[in-house]
């Protein structure tokens, strides 16, 4: 078989189908029949310099897909094959690879690096292959150049692979050394040094302590600094980078090197090309995030106990880093607008202003405001665009007291130029703008209002004549009217000044969606999604108007339903639209479904609406499962028990749903919609409770379902106990160890870092919800004492939650409340317990003190049902 994986190689590659597909099939059934000697002649491959460079790449490429998957339970089925793999083949397998990158061509000794650094991803954790890295660093000592070159390419990968904390300090002290020797001005091959500065942006994370060193890190910042000034562009963008990555990994370390920074930085955003230019920004993008982050935490007040201090940089930099990012802005490309994901200099300098804006908040106006007056009405469409865009960019962050009265005078000379300009970027960005303006100045809780009766007319007649323009201008439209309606999401019932106009905006947007471009610059997705804001938003006055709706959004899906024989792009547009239609009916029954008079109308329709959800799950498509899965949710919702006449017919698309481990979103949302059901039907869900709790289970133990989908099926486990009472006594044998071990694993997440705490403290709330749920269902039920033996442990839970002093405010109410249910179902026989509880009083009392009313009625629920049970 070796001798012919080159032609196999070859062909897997070719232009002739059948030619290509008999090759895949061929290396199918060798990786399958014999996987050591599979690898080994691809490894083999990839080290021969005298095969096609085609063959060496797809060997190279084979050869790492054998060693890792984006999903997380395909890549730990690979890292154990390969660990279970014999030694020697192992060590034949990983002398090539080494062997290869020595190899004239580029193409193979890169993907030899990629390989090696993801065998290294699993070995080194396992004390394996602990010679890699000093046999990689006598490499750099080794000429020709190319060898250097990629070996530190290598590295570069390693580091990418590698947790800092398998590799020892003298040996991360020796990795660095060779890469920043390989990046320094001395070094005459630029691709030595390109690979170099790439090598160091992956190793970064491993030089906390040099950071911590004087000497050391101002010999890394020297190098970096200089590495920027480099003839070679792409030298300079990976500096660059560098430096953006510092800007966030060693904020506290940057004060001695800030001046000097600002200089290369404005001088690059000045003078050099695009890539570099752009990376100059995005370092003073990266520092605002960081002070942003600081001040948000600490609230500006930092005494002797906060971790992180707030220099302040983009405060002091304000006058000459506005005045750069201000130039910025004229540097458009004509048709940016019309492409998504368009990014260039005066986007990205549009983007920094604005963070700059969220940073220092009212000091960034003066600053900006004289360059809006001196170019809005310039003849040239850059100079009007890029004053409305630096208008646009500063409205989040400076207090609205601040900006009320130039948004005032503003607003009318908007409306005017969306009307009015003969420039599709100027009105592209106006539109824009004015949604900006809505968004963060207009609402219940700004004082002055900027919408007035007065001008209220005019603002929607331009805005609807605006959506009749260019797909980009009309899409940015339909954004303005969108935050224009979420304004007045707080009036209730009183009257909106948008009610008038109910029945022409909503024409108006359903207009929008059947224009024949409307697929372009997500016209129509920002059209519905702007009509389900503005139903949501509405008022009981318009209540008849959004009954008629009902029908016509009905119909629509229905159309898209009967559509025959479509190519798959016509598919994936009906699928889209089917989504959109699908989250409109769920926000119209969400609003009808609220008020018992109209939910009592509305009725009428749930027949026909529920026939056409079912209809929707017969098209495999995961978007539209979600949005026809959460539109259930709400029809569930509005029609209550009588929702039992669908269960037998969606029963088979509900545990579909929480069988699809794949799409997990769909999962998830299954899961909350059997909460919802629960909900609906209460007792009358007892029918379907045991085919749901065996696929929760199921779900609950499988290491192939996403985590995230894991807290909403513990939470579910109280929604069914809820519903169902005492009959949940079955399923508790099965729960309640789960919740339990889970309880276990998750009472601690100190020392873990912010993303780990935060999704610890959703799976801690979804256990307690859990317990919830339990306690309540058994409350006055003969079967309380079933619950007893679990008691104990659930008090151990709560204690060693509350000793954590990790909990979330949202964790802390359940917490509480499931103390408070615990006395409360289980009465005297709790009140002993509870006594003896390590913290249950110090946590009563401690959230008894807080300013929280959430967290302090659940405590004070809690204490009278504790001193009920106590008193027993």
């Amino acid at each position: 078989m070796a001798m012919e994986v080159t032609q196999i190689l070859l062909n897997a590659q070719a232009v002739d189908g059948t030619v290509r597909k008999h090759a895949e099939e061929s290396l199918k059934q060798f990786q399958e029949q014999n996987l050591p000697s599979f690898l080994l002649s691809l490894s083999g491959e990839l080290s021969n310099d005298d095969k096609p460079v085609d063959s060496r790449k797809l060997a190279g490429l084979i050869l790492k897909n054998a060693l890792d998957a984006k999903e997380q339970h395909r890549k730990l089925e690979l890292v154990q094959r390969w660990l279970s793999l014999d030694t020697t083949v192992k060590a034949q397998i990983k002398s090539c690879l080494l062997q290869t990158l020595s190899s004239p061509v580029p193409d193979a000794r890169s993907t030899a690096s990629q390989v090696i650094a993801k065998i290294a991803g699993i070995e080194l954790p396992h004390n394996q292959w602990p010679e890699l890295i000093g046999a990689l660093l006598s490499n750099i000592h080794q000429l020709p150049g190319h060898v250097k070159q990629a070996t530190l390419e290598t590295l570069g990968y390693l580091c990418e692979e590698v947790s800092p904390d398998v590799v020892d300090q003298d040996q991360v002290n020796n990795i660095l050394t060779a890469v920043v020797q390989g990046m320094n001005a001395t070094e005459g091959n630029n691709d030595i040094r390109l690979a170099a500065t790439r090598a160091l942006y992956n190793a970064l994370g491993f030089a906390q302590v040099n950071f911590t060193n004087d000497m050391e890190r101002d010999y890394i910042m020297r190098v970096v600094c200089e590495a920027t000034l480099s003839s070679e562009l792409k030298i300079r963008q990976a500096a660059f980078e560098c430096l953006v990555s510092i800007s966030s990994t060693y904020y506290d370390k940057l004060s001695p090197y800030i001046q000097d920074i600002f200089n290369i930085t404005s001088k690059a955003v000045r003078e050099d090309e695009e890539p570099v230019a752009l990376q100059a920004i995005e370092f003073w993008s990266s520092i605002c995030d960081e002070e942003i982050d600081i001040l948000e935490e600490y609230g500006g007040d930092f005494s002797g106990d906060s971790e992180i201090i707030c220099f302040y940089f983009i405060k002091q930099a304000l006058p000459a880093l506005v005045p750069m990012l201000l130039e910025t802005l004229l540097k458009q490309e004509e048709d940016q607008d019309q492409d998504e994901g368009a990014w260039n200099l005066a986007m990205a300098g549009g983007t920094c202003l604005g963070l700059v804006a969220k940073t220092v908040g009212d000091d960034v106006v003066p600053l900006v405001m004289p360059f809006i007056e001196e170019n809005i009405t310039k003849p040239d469409w850059r100079q009007r665009e890029a004053a409305t865009y630096a208008f646009g960019s500063i409205l989040e962050g400076p207090s609205p007291e601040k900006l009320i009265s130039i948004v005032n005078v503003a607003l009318i000379f908007m409306l005017t130029a969306l009307m009015k300009d003969p420039n599709n970027h100027v009105k592209d960005t106006t539109a824009w703008t004015l949604g900006r303006i809505f968004e963060f100045l207009h609402g219940s809780t700004v004082e002055t209002p900027i919408i007035t009766q007065a001008n209220c007319q005019e603002i929607i007649k331009v805005l609807l004549q605006v959506m009749k323009d260019a797909p980009n201008v009309a899409e940015k439209a339909c954004g303005a009217l969108y935050f224009l309606a979420q304004g007045y999401e707080d009036v209730g019932s009183s009257s909106s000044p948008l009610t008038p106009f109910f029945q022409e905006i909503v024409q108006a947007l359903l207009t929008v969606t059947h224009r024949e471009d409307a697929g372009e610059s997500r016209l129509r997705t920002a059209a519905y999604e702007t009509l389900n804001e503005v139903v949501r938003c509405s008022t009981d006055e318009t209540t008849p108007m959004v009954m008629q709706l009902v029908p016509l959004i009905m119909m629509e899906l229905h159309q898209t339903l009967e559509a025959q024989k479509l190519s798959s792009d016509e598919r994936e547009k009906q699928n889209e639209l089917q989504g959109l239609l699908c989250g409109c009916l769920q926000v119209i029954t969400q609003k009808l479904g609220a008020s018992e008079p109209t939910r009592f109308v509305f009725m009428q329709y749930a027949d026909q609406m529920m026939s056409l959800f079912l209809r929707v799950f017969a098209c495999r498509s995961a978007t539209v499962h979600e949005e026809a899965m959460l539109a259930i949710g709400a029809l569930a919702y509005a029609t209550g028990s009588e929702f039992a006449k669908y269960m037998p017919e969606f029963y088979k698309y509900l545990e579909m749903g929480l069988q699809n481990f794949e799409e997990y979103q769909v999962c998830a949302i299954t899961v909350g919609v059997v909460g919802d059901i629960c909900r609906a039907l209460e007792d009358k869900i007892l029918p379907y409770c045991d085919g749901i709790m065996t696929q929760l289970l199921k779900n609950l133990s499988s290491n192939q379902l996403h985590r995230t989908v894991k807290p909403p099926i513990f939470s579910c486990f109280g929604d069914i106990a809820l519903a169902i009472g005492e009959n949940f006594e079955k399923y508790l044998m099965y729960s309640m160890p789960m919740l339990q071990s889970a309880a276990e694993l998750f009472a601690r997440a100190s020392g873990a870092d912010e993303e780990i705490i935060e999704y610890t403290n959703v799976l801690r709330n979804g256990i307690l919800e859990a317990y919830s749920g339990i306690f309540q269902g058994f409350k006055n039920s003969p079967k309380t004492q079933l619950l007893m033996p679990y008691a104990p442990h659930i008090l151990q839970f709560l204690d060693s939650l509350y000793i954590e002093k990790d909990m979330d405010d949202l964790v802390m109410k359940t917490a509480i409340g499931v103390l408070g249910d615990l006395a409360d179902t289980l009465g005297g026989n709790a009140g002993p317990l509870i006594q003896q509880s390590v913290s249950s009083r110090d946590f009563l009392n401690e959230c008894l003190s807080l300013d929280d009313h959430l967290i302090k009625e659940s405590a004070e629920w809690a204490k009278l049902a504790i001193s009920r049970a106590i008193s027993v």
